[in-house]
């Protein structure tokens, strides 16, 4: 079981442009966070409103499985991971 909760959401940066929002993944009873990446939304690189962030549970389980398959080991120790997705969570 895994628990997640939003880290940051889009933000225009001073030094990089648009940035995506960041969400935190934690394994429960483990020790070692995984901060998930998203791109941008395109309608913010548009000039558009920004609008609701949406997550369903299908994308929360593709980030799972891309951070486990880029070598997140929950159970270790250590600094939060980082890992960058696409719009979909892969």
């Amino acid at each position: 079981m895994y628990d997640w909760y939003l880290q940051r959401e889009p933000h225009l940066s001073d030094d990089e442009g648009w940035k995506g929002m960041t969400i935190s993944l934690l394994q429960q009873d483990a020790k070692r966070e995984a901060l998930v990446e998203f791109p941008p939304p395109k309608r913010l690189l548009k000039g558009l409103p920004r609008g609701r962030l949406q997550l369903d549970d299908a994308t929360i389980s593709r980030c799972v499985r891309a951070a486990l398959s880029a070598g997140w080991e929950p159970m270790s120790r250590g600094k939060p991971v980082v890992f960058t997705v696409d719009a979909d969570g892969n």
